[in-house]
């Protein structure tokens, strides 16, 4: 979006996470100052500990959102300190009527214009490539009424609700790290009945697939958005402003207006497009010659359109369609979509969605927040 105003920024910031104390820098009381001119904005950050190695995440975060910025930064006085403390002990009790996401796990909406484009399929092998490289990945299928994840991933079973009544997700391992995944499908008797719903109720199924499923400790979590830009994409962007958005479409030109509307969406909502992945590009057959059987281009113009970075194009290969249908997502063998989904992976790992990274951090302040509140609780009075 164009950044013209400091209300502006302070929206767009409401969606950078402070790691440790799980809650956006604007309602930590982090966001000093704001100015927007001709030289571009400038902030002023305050932190609790000045010579916290997360300062680089924060400032990662921030630019991925706002682009290049001025930044100067500073600590926090001890009164201020104290209100960041209290707020984040506030915000701690309040979270699991949140969303069980944790507050370091990098969300990522993967979105289209329209049906029909391989969103889907994308997600499915995103997430098992992500997993691939050891990361913990969640996937949530809220494509409620047009669920497709458990085939495609090959789980299948009831969900189960642990003693506390939160819903537990299926969670296997697979290479260095491990999937959990929550869908309608796990829910339903039958794969193949409509759900009948309108747009409140579907809207709340993935609320409570946010609120009510007990998500591990993840490093990703994927969600295979529905098309278009309905009330689903709404109460996402409203229950996860710190999603980031990846928009899949075909190489066809005549597409990409489509497209862009999921673009759209997420910057009317604050939410960040980490980029565009061009699916079902050219065909080689085994002579070598190459087919555009869905056209050219298509993923480079909206890209260029929306201003995000082109992620990578996903050839047609007879391997990805097979794999969906086998429930052995094509990243995990050989070919060239899987080298395509393969590399796709590491550029979001490395340039577009990096992982938060706690190491080396000494703060630990949401840990010694929770400790004061278990303490308070299990002494029955005030942790101060």
């Amino acid at each position: 979006m164009t950044i013209t105003t400091p209300e502006d920024v302070l929206g767009l910031l409401r969606g950078v996470v402070d790691p440790e104390l799980g809650s956006d820098i604007v309602d930590l009381g982090m966001v000093r100052d704001v100015a927007v001119d001709d030289g571009g904005v400038r902030l002023v950050i305050a932190l609790t500990t000045i010579g916290c190695p997360l300062q680089a995440q924060i400032k990662k975060d921030i630019e991925a959102r706002l682009g290049e910025v001025a930044i100067e930064w500073t600590e926090m006085t001890p009164e201020e300190k104290a209100h960041c403390m209290d707020r984040a002990r506030f915000n701690a009790t309040q979270r699991a009527g949140e969303t069980m996401v944790p507050a370091t796990t990098k969300v990522i909406a993967v979105a289209s214009g329209k049906g029909g484009v391989g969103k889907s399929s994308v997600t499915v092998n995103l997430a098992a490539g992500l997993a691939l490289e050891g990361f913990a990945v969640g996937v949530l299928d809220a494509d409620i009424g047009g669920f497709s994840v458990p085939r495609m991933l090959g789980v299948d079973g009831r969900l189960q609700a642990s003693d506390e009544g939160k819903i537990t997700p299926h969670r296997s391992d697979l290479g260095r790290g491990r999937l959990e995944v929550v869908s309608m499908g796990f829910l339903v008797e039958d794969d193949e009945s409509a759900l009948l719903w309108r747009g409140q109720l579907l809207n709340r199924a993935v609320q409570h697939f946010l609120e009510d499923v007990r998500w591990g400790d993840l490093d990703y979590l994927l969600i295979d958005m529905p098309p278009g830009t309905g009330d689903i994409q709404m109460g996402l962007a409203r229950m996860l402003p710190r999603a980031e958005m990846i928009v899949v479409t075909t190489p066809g030109k005549a597409v990409q207006s489509v497209a862009a509307r999921a673009a759209d969406l997420a910057r009317k909502t604050y939410l960040r497009v980490a980029g565009v992945i061009e699916n079902m590009a050219a065909f080689t057959c085994e002579h070598g010659e190459s087919y555009a059987l869905f056209g050219e281009g298509g993923g480079e113009e909206l890209a260029a359109r929306i201003g995000a970075p082109l992620l990578g194009s996903v050839p047609i290969e007879p391997a990805v369609a097979g794999g969906a249908d086998a429930g052995v997502p094509a990243v995990l063998g050989e070919g060239r979509a899987a080298d395509a989904f393969r590399a796709i992976v590491r550029r979001i790992v490395d340039e577009a969605v990096p992982p938060v990274s706690m190491t080396g951090c000494t703060a630990r302040m949401l840990e010694q927040v929770e400790a004061a509140l278990a303490a308070s609780d299990a002494g029955g009075g005030s942790a101060g």
